[in-house]
């Protein structure tokens, strides 16, 4: 991201501001109108595991998940970027089991569950860490589903070459209307999949056509709605416990469906305001990037006395120290 993006997001330490963080972002609707920006939102970005609701798409399309009878928690799962606990190791392992596949599979890579106490505890078990620890093992479960109900050799579903990923890479071509190819930026993510690099607006309008279905077909617009309504049913699913992408869909339920990724990329849909929200926190830190998609909603989606102020701590979290004495805040400068 360009150091001419604005600085989005303060930290304040007593009376004084301690460190900033700059970032860039953009609303969208459906139309692929701008309705609000900051900073570069032309620039291209890997926007990471932001995107594996559209990610999932095929498996949705394909019919490979009414195939395995996959319900809404498998469902949400394949959107994830998990913890690693125990229900959600378990819904992978389940979904494999349903192709006649297990963890060799998945070609993602092992480590340590991503949520504390789910590391404690399979540290205190005695266990290792295994794929299905992966936060992405739901992801990939959905990747080898559709490879199996396709007819499709899943060995090396990861590369760029192969069917699966092809299949992901025209789903997300097709929503965000950018086109991948040899001529986009191409990295490998962290799980070993290709990631495209994809302009913020792009990405927000993607996240518009996701919240209404408008511009993408009657099938692609139900296969969005199930999407969304299975994350809404699940956000544990999603992410995890204490996680923000879940608890800010525990409170909002259906109203907003939002989704992190690595290096400070955040996207969001708002259906009742056909509104699709992509941004990037210039320096990767993700408490600037919730801080900056709280600030964001707050503002675009209405809410009640109670609900505003219980999502209130998600726009300005407090800083503790280890006396769990209040030090500081962490504040968006934009409104």
């Amino acid at each position: 991201m360009s150091l001419a993006d604005p600085v989005l997001v303060e930290v304040v330490r007593g009376d004084a501001v301690e460190c900033v963080h700059r970032g860039a972002a953009v609303v969208c609707d459906a139309d692929g109108r701008v309705v609000f920006s900051l900073g570069d939102i032309d620039r291209s970005i890997y926007p990471r595991s932001a995107i594996k609701t559209l990610q999932a798409l095929p498996l949705i399309e394909s019919g490979a998940a009414d195939r395995y009878g996959f319900g809404n928690k498998e469902v949400a799962l394949a959107c994830s970027s998990h913890g690693g606990e125990p229900r959600h190791v378990e819904t992978s392992a389940g979904m494999l089991a349903k192709a006649g596949l297990d963890e060799a599979a998945l070609e993602c890579g092992a480590h340590w569950p991503s949520g504390a106490a789910a590391t404690h505890a399979l540290a205190r078990s005695g266990g290792k860490p295994s794929a299905l620890h992966n936060n992405c093992s739901g992801k990939h479960a959905g990747f080898l589903c559709l490879a199996c109900a396709e007819d499709i050799d899943p060995k090396g579903y990861v590369g760029i070459g192969h069917r699966v990923q092809r299949f992901v890479a025209e789903a997300v071509g097709e929503v965000t209307g950018h086109r991948l190819d040899r001529d986009t930026a191409i990295g490998t993510d962290g799980c070993s999949i290709p990631t495209y690099a994809v302009p913020l607006a792009k990405l927000a309008h993607g996240f518009a056509r996701l919240a209404t279905g408008h511009g993408v077909g009657p099938e692609r617009a139900k296969a969005f709605g199930r999407l969304r309504a299975a994350c809404a049913a699940e956000p544990f699913m999603v992410a995890g416990s204490g996680r923000f992408c879940t608890d800010v869909m525990l409170l909002l339920g259906g109203r907003a469906f939002v989704k992190t990724g690595a290096e400070g990329v955040f996207c969001a849909a708002l259906p009742e305001q056909g509104l699709g929200i992509a941004l990037k926190c210039a320096d990767g830190a993700s408490r600037a990037s919730e801080v900056m998609m709280a600030a964001l909603i707050a503002k675009l989606l209405p809410m009640d006395e109670a609900e505003a102020a219980k999502f209130r701590r998600f726009v300005r979290p407090t800083m503790k120290n280890w006396n769990g004495i209040t030090v500081g805040e962490i504040r968006p400068t934009f409104s």
